[in-house]
């Protein structure tokens, strides 16, 4: 007998429809999974088996061939146990369940439980997309899968639920839908914990305002780290449409929990020095790395230099293109990485290189054999270069509460609000997006700040994507101010940001 069931599975960010077709003939009993499984799924008969024996039900004494279609995407994961189950049920004749408009997520235990399983979000829009109407998925899944609007998602705590409710027998209530509301982190991380510091933080506003990759140089104990971890207080609130994409991802890497189905609050990632390459860019199909679970949020790199030299050069090219691409032997695929970049460094091996008060130990070969660990291409690429200066005594003693994040925050947003108004009819977000192109149309220089960016292009003997970057910095800098044109003081300050290379990496030389 024939039975098929609709099931999904994971390729990178998007689902697919998966069927489940079992055939039950007579001969020799066997039970064989084809249509490219990985260990997991073939694992699947023997979960199928026990778990049938242990709710009450037969195993058919026959040759049992389930397919899974198409047969050319490889399937990954313990999510087919389910439908695997339930299509044995229904080809062996123990249950007349409709399985039509209907998709089936699922891990299964032994004795019949159904355990949560990686990526229910994508699936279930996937499932909505193909005019499905209701998704079975374990009850831990169920508020993940109730963020998608227009379907019913029905969390299954047991194989026996599902089964029980189709033949109706049992009513099983559809999850409520997840309403969306953002969250701010200013709870525990605020700005005004930072004293002193005002430099870098009007450099982590302007970053934060305009969506900037960013740089922070300083001796120890000068606030790298303290300030890089408020950065998320200040940034915008999330949109419903970056909650779902970041939703997704996380979704697909496991890390979504019962308690927050729905990723509301911007990400903030801090991989160790000691992270692979694959591990930032993301390993075996379908999981993505640092840099993607970073999407929409804040990739932290922390003691840069300590990074091996390839994990520091993959971020080159995501950097650029708001994607990173991933291709192994079992396929290739893209993540969407569209994050800000913060990394925080010491300027030499002791970290007192150029200090004014404490002298350095390193000597000029190892300061600059430390300082080059960071290449030019990478350095180019992130936009503010921010120097930490030692903390004053008199910051520390004074007892003058700092500016909250909320009200630094007040002005980031409206600063969002004018680019969100600018670039209305264009697929990008913020002044860190913009393409060659879109400068011209957009970064509108004054004729004094023209001259003032040709002296310092031919002073500093700046690049391409260096030019390019302090107009994007300069265009963040009159959003903040209200202006519409680039002014002379807003490409002054945003050559503030790119002179670091000449005090440290040139000096050191």
């Amino acid at each position: 007998m024939y039975t098929k069931l609709i099931s999904a599975g994971l390729f990178g960010m998007n689902a697919y429809l998966v069927d489940v077709e079992i055939d039950l003939m007579r001969g020799m009993p066997s039970f064989d999974i084809v249509g490219l499984p990985d260990a997991a799924v073939k694992e699947s008969r023997d979960r199928v088996r026990a778990a049938m024996k242990n709710c009450g039900y037969e195993v058919p004494v026959k040759k049992i061939t389930v397919n899974l279609a198409p047969a050319d995407l490889k399937k990954a994961g313990p999510m087919y146990v389910l439908p695997i189950f339930l299509a044995l049920l229904a080809a062996s004749g123990q249950t007349e369940a409709d399985f039509s408009d209907s998709m089936f997520i699922g891990e299964v235990a032994l004795d019949g439980t159904v355990r949560r399983v990686q990526g229910v979000l994508p699936m279930v829009i996937e499932a909505k997309e193909a005019g499905l109407k209701k998704v079975f998925v374990p009850a831990e899944n169920g508020r993940e899968g109730s963020a998608v609007q227009g379907i019913e998602v029905y969390p299954v705590h047991r194989v026996q639920d599902v089964v029980d409710f189709l033949e109706n027998l049992r009513p099983l209530s559809p999850v409520e839908p997840t309403h969306f509301a953002p969250s701010s982190c200013v709870s525990d991380a605020d700005m005004a914990d930072v004293m002193g510091q005002e430099f870098a933080k009007r450099a982590l506003e302007i970053a934060a305002a305009g969506g900037h990759n960013a740089l922070l140089i300083g001796p120890p104990g000068s606030g790298k780290s303290m300030l890089a971890k408020r950065i998320p207080s200040i940034l915008p609130d999330m949109t419903f449409e970056e909650a779902i994409e970041t939703t997704k991802i996380h979704s697909i890497a496991g890390l979504l929990t019962e308690e927050e189905p729905l990723v509301t609050m911007r990400p903030f990632r801090a991989p160790h020095h000691t992270v692979s390459p694959a591990g930032l860019s993301g390993g075996a199909i379908p999981r993505p790395g640092e840099i993607s679970l970073a999407h929409n949020g804040v990739l932290f790199l922390d003691e840069l230099p300590e990074f091996s030299r390839p994990a520091m050069e993959i971020l080159r090219q995501p950097i650029e293109e708001g994607t990173v691409t991933i291709s192994r032997v079992s396929g290739t695929l893209s993540y969407p990485c569209n994050m800000m970049v913060i990394a925080a460094m010491n300027p030499c091996p002791c970290g007192y290189f150029g200090h004014p008060t404490r002298a350095c130990n390193c000597s000029p070969s190892k300061v600059s054999q430390y300082l080059n660990k960071v290449s030019g291409p990478l350095l180019d690429r992130l936009d503010l270069h921010i120097e930490v200066a030692p903390v004053e005594f008199q910051h520390l003693s004074a007892g003058k509460k700092a500016e909250s994040s909320s009200s630094i925050k007040k002005r980031v947003d409206r600063a969002r609000k004018i680019q969100t108004k600018r670039y209305a009819t264009t697929p990008i977000l913020c002044n860190a997006n913009l393409t060659p192109h879109m400068l011209r149309e957009f970064c509108k220089v004054s004729e004094q700040g023209m001259k003032a960016l040709k002296n310092a292009f031919e002073k500093m003997g700046m690049s391409a994507r260096g030019y390019d970057r302090i107009l994007k910095v300069g265009r963040t800098i009159a959003d903040l101010d209200g202006s519409d044109m680039i002014e002379l003081p807003h490409i002054l300050e945003a050559l503030q940001y790119r002179s670091l290379d000449r005090k440290y990496w040139q000096q050191s030389k």
